[in-house]
């Protein structure tokens, strides 16, 4: 017999997906993922301390937030597999879903919640100081008290890392939006706005070589790419803006996917456009990229699906 309800991800949209559909007796079975697209549970577990997460008003670390999420599914019943799935055939049904180990399962619905991987600097430095004063979301972390009231950075040219120097204006001293390139390739509204904010400072044509910092980050080394020259940046924080991939490659091109390879929703919906597949999360969120709407897409999608089966398999 198929599984009724199949979860590829184990972020907060896939684990609140598997809290909803375990209390609608829906008994879905989860894979959490193992290498692929980042480590199970997601980028809050490479997060330090997350503060705008409803609920927790002295915060709460990253991995023990996942942690608590994935007991709580698992308490009220969600099965759960430590692998990632190489590969799904949607042309057939019920759908097949094949997992790095070659084990072949089916399933009545799907909920794709495999999220999307920032960006990063291949770096040793940005490994070493990672989340020790280097994040790849300013909405998240650029509130932090570590970061109140010093000098920070943002690295990129587009409408994310605009945002995101726009953002922490509103708790930093000073912005450095440090650009490889000579202009902005945001869009003309947001470099009207970071050009003339005051507390934005642009260095153009530069790249960051090394972070700098035992503990912390303490400095950015950078060469200007046009004269090769290297200088240093004192800041307490840097943030990478240079795009995300979302996990989709193992869909091989069976839903429909936009321009940069999230999965396309219907509006207002989690519906994709494979019938009975469902999608949560930021592997189809290109605008808000939060913990919070990420669990809230989560919850759709599992009512989308509870919906769907009963609807369509009155199961």
């Amino acid at each position: 017999m198929p599984e009724r309800l199949i979860i590829i991800g184990s972020g907060p949209s896939g684990l609140t997906a598997a809290i909803y559909a375990s209390r609608a007796n829906i008994n879905p079975l989860l894979f959490e993922g193992f290498q692929e697209g980042g480590i199970p549970g997601g980028q809050l577990m490479i997060t330090n301390e997350v503060e705008n997460f409803p609920g927790f008003p002295n915060g709460i670390m990253g991995p023990l937030l996942m942690q608590n999420m994935r007991e709580q599914a698992v308490k009220l019943g969600c099965r759960m597999i430590m692998e990632d799935i190489q590969s799904v055939n949607l042309d057939s049904y019920p759908f097949a879903v094949t997992s790095a180990s070659g084990d072949t399962y089916t399933a009545d619905a799907l909920i794709i919640a495999t999220g999307a991987v920032a960006k990063r600097l291949p770096l040793d430095s940005e490994k070493r100081l990672w989340g020790k004063g280097i994040s790849a979301c300013a909405v998240c972390d650029g509130a932090l008290p570590v970061f109140r009231n010093k000098e920070l950075a943002v690295i990129g040219g587009g409408d994310t890392a605009v945002e995101e120097a726009l953002h922490l204006t509103k708790f930093a001293s000073k912005v450095y939006l440090i650009h490889r390139r000579d202009e902005l390739r945001a869009s003309k509204i947001m470099q009207t706005r970071v050009l003339t904010h005051p507390k934005v400072h642009i260095l153009w044509n530069k790249t960051v070589e090394e972070f700098v910092g035992e503990s912390s980050l303490s400095s950015l080394r950078l060469r200007d790419t046009a004269t090769g020259e290297f200088t240093d940046l004192p800041v307490a924080g840097a943030f990478e803006a240079i795009g995300h991939s979302p996990n989709t490659n193992f869909l091989n091109g069976q839903l429909n996917l936009d321009s940069q390879g999230y999965i396309i929703t219907e509006q207002d919906s989690t519906v994709t456009s494979a019938d009975g597949v469902f999608a949560a999360g930021d592997v189809q969120d290109t605008k808000y990229r939060q913990a919070v709407t990420a669990a809230a897409s989560g919850c759709q999608a599992a009512i989308d699906a509870e919906r769907w089966l009963l609807e369509r398999l009155g199961i």
